[in-house]
This record gives C-alpha cells, structure tokens and sequence, in this order.
C-alpha cells in the first residue's frame, strides 16, 4: 500500500499571469477561455510518483498587487502550513515578472532563513511573438533562489502537469537538504 502525502501549494503570481488556468487544466483537464477574477479558490488532486501517493492541496490566491510598503507582510495562510509554492509570472509581461521576484523576497522574509520550496513558472508560452521575457531570465532568476524554473502554457496544457509534479519533487529535495539522518532527541 503506498504512502500517502499531504501537500499544500501556493499559487502566486500577479493577476492575470494564468494561476487558475494552471490549477484547473492540472485537476479538471481543461482550460477556461473565461472567468471572474479570483479571490482564493482551492483545488485538490491525488498523484502518483514511484511508490508514494500525494495528496496536493492547491490554494489558489488572487492576484498580488505590488506593496509600496517594504515592511508589509503576506498573509500567515500563505506562509504558515505551506510545503511549496508555485511562483508564476507571464512570459508576456515584464511587470509580472518583477512582482514575482518581490513576492519571493516577502516570501523569504516571512519564512526566515530557511530554504524554499519554489518553483518559478513562466506561464503563457504559447504567446511567444508578444514575449517580454525571455525563458533565459526566468532561468537565471530561479538560480538565484536555488529553485528550479519552467516555461507553461496552460491554454495548450504544455507542461501543466509537469508544473505540480516538479514543485513535489522540490518540496521533498528542500526536505531531504535538512540533514535528517540523526532525528532523536537526547537529555542532557
């Protein structure tokens, strides 16, 4: 009988970079051409990797807005209980991407000094001629984090899987980074 896991994933990105697209061509198999814009949705999937299942809990946010304020905070739902995020911005705008490089400095600042689970998404592939971003950049951004980073297009479910299969598997390699060998406890 396989192991089951429970993972909860944050979707941000700034609004209209494709977040719900992507959860709902990852859980529901298809892309909505429409939709109010979101508040919070959550979305939930079971997955399979080797012998271990997953239970993926995605909390689907709203767009983030810049915050002129360097010392406001994003809300504890996003910081406390969440193994991994997934940071998405759209290949075809620049300001998106900047926003996202700001949520993972609030991200880090929330969490402290420990590592992340991120996995930096470029989202709209499929919208290559009106590219502001090119797929180097994203590259080199995530490398900054130590992050791994993808280019998607969930209108043409490029990739859509992929997007939550590698964000679980860089949950477990932050988890496994922690040294977790020796994990007794000894009274002195």
């Amino acid at each position: 009988m396989p192991l089951v896991r429970y993972r909860k994933v944050a979707i941000l990105g700034y609004r209209s970079v494709g977040k719900t697209s992507l959860a709902h061509q990852f859980v529901e198999g298809e892309f909505l051409e429409g939709y109010d814009p979101t508040v919070e949705n959550t979305y939930s999937k079971t997955v399979t990797l080797g012998k271990d299942e997953f239970h993926l809990h995605l909390v689907d946010t709203a767009g983030q807005v810049p915050v002129a304020d360097e010392y406001s905070i994003l809300p504890y739902s996003l910081i406390i209980g969440v193994h991994g995020y997934v940071l998405v911005y759209s290949v075809t705008s620049l300001r998106s991407f900047q926003i996202v490089k700001n949520l993972y400095q609030k991200l880090h600042e929330g969490h402290g000094k420990t590592r992340l689970s991120v996995l930096l998404v470029g989202n709209k592939a499929d919208l290559s001629p009106e590219r502001e971003v090119q797929a180097v950049e994203g590259k080199k951004l995530a490398e900054s984090w130590g992050a791994m980073f993808m280019e998607s297009s969930a209108r043409d479910n490029q990739l859509t899987q992929d997007v939550f299969i590698k964000v679980i598997q860089e949950i477990a390699r932050v988890e496994n980074s922690y040294g977790r060998q020796d994990r007794r406890c000894y009274l002195m």
